[in-house]
């Protein structure tokens, strides 16, 4: 999906790294051996997000001169919104089977308004809501509000022609003072809970800073250049192996250690936006791998679906078909669902706007202008490259 109104290429590599992340969410879901750290597949995303976003409005700011904040949050409801709205409506009608397994301590109602109203997160961290099978929502929730106010933000910064030299830094000590804000204000969860600070948009925003970090790093031809080199080969060599050595280390009890909120979940957020880096600028091995057809093609259509329906399919499954009978059942079931919510639901949808849009184009006299942020000409070269990426969120 085309997130401004020009043309653009995909990164296949980064559609694979999406399909990789919510197989780490949905086999930690699933209780899979060595699969303890879901929050790997969600910092990934959240790295991708950040990176993705900061790209595109960059890139717009670029080639048209402006950033249209109203039609990038447009673009964004048109976008997750209805596979969102199907999903609360599965859940909702299907309340009554699945609240027997999914451990919810509030009723479907208010599950069903925290998560269209994108507060999941902040229900999970202030008021202590664990909305069953509508707990994954969280995610997007924070998603959602970091792109009401990072895009504002990253406008203004432009239009005050703030250079590269003082962003950077500045977005780096932002990462590491939540990363340390974390570790001072953990407080051990009962029980296997996971802490309330995990869900915090102010103290979780690491991932998403670190990618956004990067989209402005990656402005400079220096960079590029070095990234299309042995550097990114190191990039994605790093970002690898310190995810799946988290992987392996991490142990069931990770949510009861101080260590992992405040170190290890922003070292996988800057692991994380060092394989984007390497993937997205290197054609290595990794990035071959996550180029594949069925593998980028999956991750561009079907992995924001699986992230919404596996937890709902995985609480009307397992307990019908227990064990690894029931697992491989519920895989199998959520893939089909999401391929399906794809096809039904955001295709469909996906139509009807660029229809739209093309009558936009065709009668612009039939269009008031809407109000935009800034000019170009206000931009420091050194923050905007005409040689920017060129990509595509999902």
């Amino acid at each position: 999906m085309s997130e401004i109104e020009m043309p653009l290429h995909r990164v296949q590599p980064l559609d694979g790294l999406r399909t990789i992340a919510i197989a780490f969410v949905v086999l930690f879901h699933l209780h899979v051996p060595f699969f303890s750290g879901g929050f790997i597949g969600v910092n990934i995303f959240f790295a991708l997000s950040g990176y993705l976003i900061t790209s595109l409005l960059i890139r717009e700011r670029a080639n048209t001169g402006q950033i249209s904040l109203g039609k990038f949050w447009l673009r964004r409801i048109i976008r997750l919104y209805p596979t969102l709205l199907a999903v609360v409506i599965a859940v909702t009608c299907l309340w009554a089977t699945i609240a027997v397994y999914s451990k919810s301590n509030v009723d479907e109602w208010t599950d069903a308004l925290l998560a269209l109203s994108y507060t999941g997160n902040i229900g999970r961290w202030i008021w202590h809501r664990s909305m069953g099978p509508l707990a994954q929502t969280w995610s997007l929730a924070m998603e959602e509000q970091f792109y009401l106010i990072w895009p504002p933000v990253l406008a203004l910064l432009l239009r005050l022609r703030v250079r590269r030299s003082v962003l950077v830094p500045s977005l780096g000590a932002l990462i590491v003072g939540s990363a340390a804000a974390s570790w001072a204000m953990y407080r051990m969860p009962g029980g296997g809970a996971t802490p309330d600070i995990y869900f915090s948009p102010v103290l979780d925003v690491g991932p998403l800073l670190s990618g956004a970090l990067l989209a402005v790093i990656v402005q400079s031809p220096k960079v590029k250049n070095h990234l299309a080199g042995p550097l990114g080969v190191w990039c994605t060599a790093v970002g690898v192996a310190i995810l799946i050595a988290v992987e392996l280390a991490l142990t069931s009890n990770w949510t009861r250690q101080a260590f992992v909120i405040g170190a290890v979940l922003p070292v996988v957020g800057v692991a994380s936006t060092l394989l984007i880096a390497g993937v997205a600028h290197r054609r290595t091995f990794v990035a071959r791998f996550l180029a594949l057809r069925p593998i980028a093609w999956f991750g561009r259509n079907g992995s924001y679906g699986l992230y919404l329906w596996h937890v709902m399919v995985i609480a009307l499954i397992l307990p019908l078909v227990p064990g690894p009978l029931g697992v491989i059942a519920a895989i199998l079931v959520s893939i089909a669902v999401s391929i399906g919510s794809h096809f039904a639901v955001e295709r469909p949808v996906s139509a009807l706007r660029n229809r739209v849009q093309r009558q936009l184009r065709d009668n612009p006299s039939t269009v008031k202008a809407k109000p935009t942020i800034g000019r170009i000409e206000s931009a420091p070269r050194e923050l905007v490259s005409a040689g920017g990426p060129q990509v595509l969120n999902r």
